[in-house]
């Protein structure tokens, strides 16, 4: 008898998030989802874990049936706890999102999405983070069929030790989409502020706000394949050393 794949599913936007929903029954597809997920929104948290405040588990119910695991900590510490400590049995899969809009170019630093698919790899297992580039009018279902025929894929093959898979799904009706094309991290910047605004008692708060200005829009970015309609799929990694420099830096006289 074949083996059943052990998956496990986490997330930025909170347990109760339309994606994760639609990840989870994705998965079920395959294999066994286990979900273990923020218990409520940690986007933009990045790879935060919880070293000052106790981290409480608790399960969550959808439409009166068993869902997965809330756990009231950030997407890291969600997968960190799951595999080191809650979990008996070898998974074979780490899956994260699908995320509630773009995590292309810079926004891979800034993504609890893809730091919970970094700390399965740091881990050890096959990991990866899904986002459906949009924030409003959500439609999971062709994003559901993207994530299973990835996951199939990653199952069969495997990643190489430290790499991750980073996909973006435009979103787009199915009939739209023009394919799945392999690319590397495109570069942007935030041009963003902190708007002063006044709270109901006259007292001064700011609101963080802003807009992504891509640096470049070569064709195998991640950027260029999104605007085309192509999922996006980028190998990436968590050493950040820049090896291009090391040298010139070597020459330099610290001492």
């Amino acid at each position: 008898m074949e083996r059943k794949y052990k998956i496990l599913v986490s997330n930025d936007d909170g347990i109760y998030s339309e994606g994760i929903q639609a990840l989870r029954e994705a998965m079920m597809e395959i294999g066994e989802a286990i979900v273990y997920a923020p218990h409520k929104q940690q986007s933009a948290v990045g790879h935060a874990i919880t070293t000052h405040l106790p981290l409480r588990v608790n399960p969550y119910y959808s439409n009166g049936e068993f869902f997965g695991y809330a756990v009231t900590g950030t997407p890291a510490d969600c997968v960190k706890l799951a595999v080191t400590t809650l979990l008996e049995e070898k998974l074979d899969l780490i899956v994260s999102g699908i995320n509630h809009g773009s995590n292309a170019a810079i926004n891979v630093i800034y993504s609890g999405t893809v730091s919970a698919a970094t700390e399965g790899t740091i881990l050890g297992i096959p990991s990866i983070a899904f986002s459906l580039t949009t924030y409003t009018d959500f439609d999971f279902s062709y994003a559901k069929k993207v994530a299973k025929k990835i996951a199939l894929t990653v199952l069969k093959y495997g990643l190489p030790p430290g790499v991750l898979l980073n996909v973006n799904i435009p979103a787009v009706p199915e009939e739209q989409i023009n394919g799945i094309r392999i690319t590397r991290q495109g570069k942007s910047r935030w041009n963003d502020y902190f708007e002063k605004r006044l709270d109901p008692n006259n007292r001064e708060y700011y609101w963080l706000t802003g807009t992504m200005d891509s640096i470049e829009l070569d064709s195998d970015s991640d950027i260029r394949a999104i605007q085309e309609n192509f999922v996006s799929v980028t190998p990436i990694q968590f050493d950040l050393t820049a090896y291009h420099f090391l040298d010139e830096l070597k020459k330099w006289l610290f001492d």
